[in-house]
Formats: C-alpha cells, structure tokens, sequence
C-alpha cells in the first residue's frame, strides 16, 4: 500500500499553483486525493461538480490522482479514505499562522494523520482563487494564473474578462 494524501480546498477556481502544488506532491506521495471542501455556507462561483469536472478535465484518467468532495471534518474524510497525510500549500506568513493552527487542530483530533506542507512555487506567490474570481469579475485578465480550460470557465461567468493583460491606461 503506498503513501496517500489528501489535498483540500475549495479550488472555486483550480489554479497554477493549485497545479504546481499537485505535481510536487506527487514527488512526495503516491497517491493524492483532491478534496473539494463542500461548505454551504461559503458563497462558490462555480458548483461542487463543475470545480470536480474542471480538476478531472486537467488531471485526465491518472490512478495516481483523484478527485473527491468532502463535508464536515477534514480528518474524518482524510481517516474515511485512508490517506496518511494532508497535503498544504504556504504562499506567505499569513498563511502560516492559519495553516499551523489547522493542522495542530488536526493534529489533536487524529494524531495518525501527518500535515505536510509545501512552500508555492514563487511564479504562484501572489495565485489564489479570490484574487482571481475578483480581478476576473472587473475585467481583469488572469491569463496565465490559472489553466486555459479554466479560464474559458470564467469567461462564461464574467463576460468583461480580458484574454490578455494590454489595458487601456488613463491619461491624467
């Protein structure tokens, strides 16, 4: 039996870095379970089952990655599947400190389950789903941040997308 993850997130979109994270961890980990956390208190651009449709299109029929969704605790699902580890991504200290307390949470609720996390690869620093749906939402391209099937996605859901990053500037 091999050494499974899993990695959560709501990818409300799936982005590059999302994707650099995934490929590093498949370095790390034989199998990974991509989990879309299902909160439906959380307002989501795009529904559970297009985030699963749009990750499946992208990682194509690996046995080695797998998407799932997910409700309520995360160590149950992760101690559900039978993973070991919970696979993170760090963009910057803020992250850390909330990320830290996660997986000392997790910790005490399950100590068989290990967090692992990797440091974004610096092209993706600044990459997260908010920031993209927002700057999407205004026009703003976000070619380039997240994959091209994804970014079709969001043109379909904010029709002022720009494909690229030539913008008009205002003289003044």
């Amino acid at each position: 039996m091999g050494k499974t993850a899993v990695y959560p997130g709501s990818f409300d979109p799936i982005t590059n870095g999302h994707i650099d994270i995934i490929n590093r961890g498949l370095r790390i980990f034989d199998k990974i379970i991509i989990a879309i956390g299902n909160n439906p208190a959380k307002a989501a651009l795009f529904t559970v089952e297009e985030r699963k449709e749009m990750i499946r299109g992208l990682i194509g029929d690996s046995d080695r990655l797998q998407v799932a969704e997910y409700s309520g605790l995360l160590v149950d699902f992760v101690a559900e599947v039978k993973a070991h580890a919970i696979l993170r991504g760090l963009r910057a200290m803020s992250d850390f400190e909330y990320e830290f307390q996660l997986a000392l949470m997790n910790r005490r609720l399950d100590r068989k389950i290990e967090t692992v996390f990797l440091m974004t690869g610096s092209k993706w620093f600044y990459c997260n789903s908010r920031i993209i749906k927002e700057a999407a939402s205004f026009g703003g391209s976000v070619r380039g941040m997240v994959p091209d099937d994804v970014l079709q996605r969001l043109k379909e859901k904010f029709p002022l997308l720009r494909d690229n990053n030539n913008r008009k500037r205002q003289q003044g």
